[in-house]
């Protein structure tokens, strides 16, 4: 009896690990060798880009966005974060307005003694000039900015994927009227106009100022809408849809719009860090949401008339800002990666 020759395929890599070879030696005295599939089938497809199973092209992304651990983590700081903002009724000690009164003779007078005071056991975060908790107000005003943040994504995100997708479909004087309006918005100095429409419109809500920053930075998601749709219209689904008869909108809602949403959240996910990274300028610069409503660009600018000795009135607002930008850039680079389809590695 003679040893089969193992035959050897080019195009599956030598240090591809498919484990070890097996000898079956069954009774009628035939001879085989075989090979043990590989127990991670995962190493198969991030290292080789050999499919073991099949799984959705959102199997794919979710998997992938697992395996970026920066962004795992930024999301669970965010959901913390966002987390305490939400559940400040039941989380803050006290009101956000809630000033310290004592009562003398009979009369009820300012508690002088908590104006100002430093970080202790009964104020984690100290008090202002008014004596009113600084961590609840940080944690009410978390709240504020995070409503400002989705809204405005969801708004320019809306209004962005609209004009981009009407202007890459249909193309033509559409595409330029369309692109020649986004580019006048380009032109405008964001933080300026800003300022001005702030003064005269009086935003000092979280909606009113929350519709007129999406207002302005819905550009750069119509301008990525419109070079996907200008890719996906001469696929060739989309031509076998309208030669089936399905309607502009129909194939853009059914077939174009989905075939889009990685890029569209991608940018939506980053335009909350830019809303909310405006919306703290805004308020501190007093042009923003106006007190008693706490907003963490308000308690920043409070903090920085008290004085730079009052340091912790700025300090604690200002973290939770960069944090709060820093873990949504971090999920945008996640949701980057995870949802290119020609990605194969993770780069953290």
């Amino acid at each position: 009896m003679t040893d089969q020759p193992r035959v050897h395929d080019p195009k599956v890599p030598s240090s591809l690990a498919l484990g070890p070879e097996i000898d079956h030696e069954p009774a009628g005295g035939a001879h085989t060798i075989s090979r043990a599939l590989p127990g991670d089938s995962s190493e198969l497809l991030y290292e080789y880009g050999l499919e073991i199973e099949a799984r959705s092209q959102w199997g794919y992304a979710r998997k992938r966005f697992f395996r970026h651990r920066l962004a795992l983590a930024s999301v669970i700081v965010l959901a913390g974060i966002f987390g305490c903002g939400i559940l400040a009724n039941y989380i803050a000690p006290y009101s956000y307005k809630e000033i310290p009164y004592i009562s003398i003779a009979g009369t009820s007078v300012i508690d002088t003694s908590q104006i100002l005071a430093k970080p202790s056991r009964h104020h984690l975060f100290g008090t202002d000039s008014a004596g009113r908790d600084t961590f609840s107000r940080t944690l009410y005003g978390i709240r504020t900015s995070a409503r400002v943040g989705i809204f405005v994504g969801l708004l320019s995100t809306l209004i962005g994927t609209i004009i981009g997708g009407l202007a890459g479909f249909y193309g033509g004087w559409i595409d330029n009227l369309l692109m020649r309006m986004t580019d006048l918005f380009l032109t405008l100095p964001l933080l300026a106009v800003l300022l001005t429409a702030a003064k005269f419109l009086n935003s000092s809500t979280p909606t009113t100022l929350a519709v007129l920053i999406a207002c302005l930075i819905w550009t750069g998601i119509a301008r990525i809408v419109r070079g996907v749709f200008l890719s996906l219209r001469e696929k060739e689904y989309v031509e076998a849809a309208r030669a089936a008869g399905a309607g502009d909108f129909r194939i853009m809602l059914r077939h174009m719009v989905p075939n889009s949403i990685g890029p569209i959240v991608v940018a939506a996910t980053l335009t909350i860090g830019t809303a909310i990274s405006l919306e703290a300028t805004l308020s501190f610069l007093g042009f923003g949401i106006r007190p008693p409503t706490p907003a963490l660009g308000a308690l920043l600018d409070e903090g920085q008339e008290a004085g730079l000795d009052k340091w912790w009135l700025v300090t604690y607002p200002g973290l939770l800002i960069v944090a709060i930008i820093l873990c949504i850039n971090f999920i945008g680079d996640g949701l980057r990666d995870a949802l290119d389809p020609t990605q194969r590695r993770v780069r953290a």
